[in-house]
């Protein structure tokens, strides 16, 4: 299903007043100095999607402060959607300043968040996400998920059961009471979710790996893939779910005195996390230099992309990439863009040197970004 936005509008969105841009279904490059909006609308657009954002940030932080405000303004974003030529509008944002949801709208009716998968998938990649390989585990689980999430948007909400129930299992192993018939519940609501979490990530790491070892002649470095969490381990070596469902309970009722004295749960797929390692030089990711951690990550992403661009029943991915073309040489900046190009994705790249986007002149958008607004560059 080819899926684009068409026209973006921001209100009281971080530093915008209101910011209004029009799109032609190619890639767009946002091309400014550090600080003039771009992650910003970056972050705007990846709220058309379930969740927090590409910055993971409080709703609070979203709306537009003035000097010495600490609280910001209610806020929107609004964009349309084309699906194969069906247009949809959609919106987000707050509807009073400190609200503590976001209301999202499709044709101007309210609807639950979750709606928005059904209409944008969306992959993305920031600056933040440069030590994937150096931080801990906790951040490749989510970057991970994301991928996960992108192709099964049911993930998301296993996720939010799992952490919902382990959240309260711990807290009657350290608050009490420590009622056994009320945790035996919560492990097996924990298992239930745990194994569906599990279950989803080792698919999407068959489905990555075999996309990626079938396009080994692209200039990106090739990665081998694995999931070092047991759970994960179990789904990869074919179990039953039921079977799992059965582990993950009984190992979670045996270690209730341990995660108890402990202050938090030493068992469960929130414990695992993803190892990447470069094939060619036969060394870990996280052994790599910086240029080779960007590649390696984007090989991941381009192989989700590329995987979720064949879905006929399923919204083709919006690539997020901020700042990533710095960190590539030449060649990889051209194999890059002509990966865009050929998958036919919408993508959304950011950079402060207009040369970093030579090769995509005459086949992007081009918007210079600043203080004073949004620019369209002339790029045939």
């Amino acid at each position: 299903m080819t899926t684009v936005l068409t026209h973006l509008i921001l209100t009281d969105f971080r530093a915008y007043v209101r910011a209004e841009l029009a799109l032609d279904g190619r890639p767009v490059f946002l091309v400014g100095p550090n600080g003039a909006g771009k992650t910003n609308l970056l972050e705007a657009i990846s709220l058309l999607s379930p969740g927090r954002g590409l910055r993971n940030a409080s709703l609070s932080e979203m709306g537009r402060r003035g000097p010495g405000e600490v609280q910001g303004l209610a806020w929107a974003v609004a964009a349309t959607v084309s699906s194969d030529g069906d247009t949809t509008r959609i919106g987000t944002g707050l509807d009073q300043a400190g609200a503590a949801r976001r209301t999202v709208r499709l044709e101007g009716e309210a609807v639950p968040p979750g709606r928005l998968a059904d209409l944008t998938r969306q992959v993305w990649l920031t600056p933040a996400q440069d030590r994937l390989f150096l931080e801990g585990a906790s951040d490749r689980r989510r970057f991970f998920d994301r991928l996960v999430f992108a192709a099964e948007p049911g993930h998301a909400a296993h996720a939010q059961a799992y952490e919902k129930s382990l959240r309260e299992r711990l807290r009657l192993l350290t608050d009490g009471p420590a009622d056994p018939a009320w945790l035996t519940a919560l492990e097996a609501r924990l298992a239930e979710a745990g194994t569906q979490l599990a279950l989803a990530r080792a698919r999407t790491l068959v489905a990555l790996q075999d996309e990626i070892d079938s396009r080994g002649d692209r200039p990106f470095p090739q990665a081998r893939l694995t999931l070092t969490g047991d759970w994960e381990g179990l789904a990869l070596a074919g179990i039953e779910p039921a079977e799992i469902a059965a582990r993950l309970a009984r190992a979670l009722a045996s270690g209730r005195d341990r995660d108890g004295g402990a202050g938090r749960s030493l068992v469960g797929p929130h414990r695992g996390d993803l190892a990447v390692h470069h094939v060619e030089k036969d060394r870990p990711a996280g052994e790599c230099s910086t240029g080779e951690q960007k590649a390696l990550i984007l090989n991941l992403i381009l192989a989700q992309a590329a995987r979720l661009s064949r879905a006929e029943s399923a919204p083709n991915p919006i690539l997020l990439l901020d700042e990533v073309s710095a960190h590539l040489d030449r060649s990889r900046r051209a194999a890059l863009y002509e990966e865009i190009e050929a998958l036919k994705l919408q993508a959304f790249l950011t950079g402060t040197d207009e040369l970093l986007f030579e090769d995509l002149k005459g086949r992007a958008q081009g918007v210079h970004v600043d203080r004073a607004g949004l620019l369209s560059l002339d790029t045939e």
